[in-house]
């Protein structure tokens, strides 16, 4: 295993759209280990296989148990309810916005050796599932904010969550 190097925000790999993950192979195991590695090292939430250069449709996401999910060609089947709240990115380094996003999602995927399975999340991790998947399809999570969050403006935001 061995991390890899993140692209960030003007790479044109995060623009693009993801091809299916058709053959589940040494090569596919080599990524997601890969992938794990490197967001472990950058403590980040969930990362896409095209912000590690890969145009492949497999994200992993970390759990609400800190177990890291693998999700290959994953597809959102439901949402509901509402949840917004400040989101990053590890190709957007340092930076911040509110994003408003499901608060639970349904979603069906395929492991790494192919079998199909579903799942349901609610709170951050459906919020991360969303982030990731999005970056498949090419988007990032500055498209859904009007203003990237001062240091102030999020240190606020986290002050009154507490406070409830």
């Amino acid at each position: 295993m061995g991390t890899r190097r993140i692209v960030v925000q003007g790479d044109d790999r995060l623009q693009k759209k993801c091809r299916q993950v058709t053959d589940f192979n040494r090569r596919l195991h080599i990524l997601l280990d890969d992938m794990k590695e490197t967001l472990e090292e950058a403590q980040g939430a969930g990362l896409a296989a095209p912000q590690v250069g890969v145009l492949r449709r497999a994200v992993i996401v970390v759990d609400d148990d800190e177990t890291m999910i693998e999700l290959v060609n994953p597809e959102l089947l439901a949402y509901s309810g509402e949840q917004t709240g400040p989101e990053g990115c590890l190709s957007v380094p340092g930076k911040w916005g509110m994003v408003t996003r499901p608060y639970s999602v349904k979603i069906r995927a395929q492991d790494r050796d192919g079998n199909w399975f579903e799942l349901e999340r609610e709170e951050m991790t459906a919020r991360c599932l969303c982030h990731e998947i999005e970056h498949l399809d090419g988007h990032l999570y500055v498209e859904h904010i009007d203003h990237f969050l001062s240091d102030e403006e999020l240190e606020a935001y986290y002050e009154e969550q507490e406070g409830q």
